[in-house]
């Protein structure tokens, strides 16, 4: 009977252990927890603070990415508005202080306009797999908040979004909806159970017709929602690993990027196409962590070229 107290207390020791040691060192049993939004489809739930993988993680009253900001801009106060999806907001694998928004900001803070301006704020409204429809129903509910400037940053596959879905929220691990009770059951589900299977979803990932059109009429309605707020409106574009180098993308990707830099001149968009930036690069594996997402060489090659066009505009 003692032996056995014993090794309970030894097993149950351990656990415990672990994990504190699972919460302290990796962050889990304290994911960004997501809410569900019927225009929008989700948003970062707002007022969070946490960190993971040491990276630290902080989501404002607007459910953005950084500290509480004004709703107002003060006059002395150069204010830029980033939308975007994980590429922006950079997710968990990106500390605070690295993600575009904030690299861009201690750039302009360094430039002329450091001398013009007080305060340098660079907004991050972003969140996982946003598409350009969640990106204006994000804007069309919370507006431009006094930016000065707009920057929509998406990458290839955004041209090929679909609508706004609440689905996944509370249902797909990538997006809880509240706190494990304990970090091994997060660890539990996420490296052990089989990922739930969300029929519901793929009927979403199924929209038929033309999906490119849809997207582009929302990046043209973001536009018009900035110069109605007297923000210059600037489009960026990222691409896909594979597109960069040979082969280079797909032929329906290289007619769509076409569209795109057809729709961009007829509506008079300042855009940048990262593709041929990501070309001139040595070797493109070092901008990227993954497929999709930039490595800390990708987010400062991606923030300076923002930057320096932000510089370019009349502010």
């Amino acid at each position: 009977m003692k032996l056995a107290l014993l090794i309970l207390a030894v097993v149950v020791g351990l656990l415990l252990l672990f994990e504190l040691g699972l919460r302290l060192l990796f962050g889990f049993g304290n994911p960004p927890i997501y809410v569900a939004d019927e225009q929008i489809g989700y948003l970062l739930a707002p007022n969070q603070r946490t960190r993971r993988f040491g990276n630290r993680i902080e989501i404002n009253q607007y459910s953005m990415r950084g500290s509480d900001i004004s709703k107002e801009r003060s006059a002395s106060t150069l204010r830029v508005l980033l939308l975007g999806d994980s590429i922006a907001n950079g997710g968990w694998w990106t500390d605070r202080d690295y993600v575009i928004s904030e690299t861009i900001a201690a750039q302009l803070r360094s430039s002329v306009l450091g001398n013009k301006f007080n305060q340098i704020e660079v907004l991050n409204a972003s969140a996982n797999s946003w598409g350009p429809r969640n990106e204006l129903a994000y804007i069309e509910r919370f507006g431009t908040f006094g930016a000065q400037v707009v920057v929509l940053l998406i990458n290839t596959d955004d041209l090929f979004a679909t609508a706004p879905t609440s689905i996944q929220v509370g249902r797909d691990r990538n997006y809880p909806e509240r706190k494990p009770v304990l970090a091994l059951a997060e660890v539990f589900g996420r490296y052990v159970l089989p990922a739930p299977q969300l029929p519901e979803l793929a009927t979403v990932n199924a929209e038929e017709g033309d999906r490119v059109s849809r997207n582009l009429a929302a990046i043209e309605k973001i536009q018009a929602i900035a110069r109605q707020s007297n923000s210059h409106f600037l489009l960026a574009m990222t691409p896909l690993l594979r597109e960069v180098g040979s082969p280079g993308p797909r032929d329906y990707e290289l007619k769509e990027r076409q569209r795109l830099t057809d729709f961009t001149q007829s509506r008079q968009i300042i855009y940048i196409d990262f593709l041929p930036l990501f070309n001139s690069a040595q070797l493109a594996e070092p901008l990227y962590r993954d497929h999709i997402h930039l490595s800390p060489q990708g987010n400062r090659l991606v923030s300076e070229s923002i930057g320096r066009k932000i510089l370019d505009f009349q502010i």
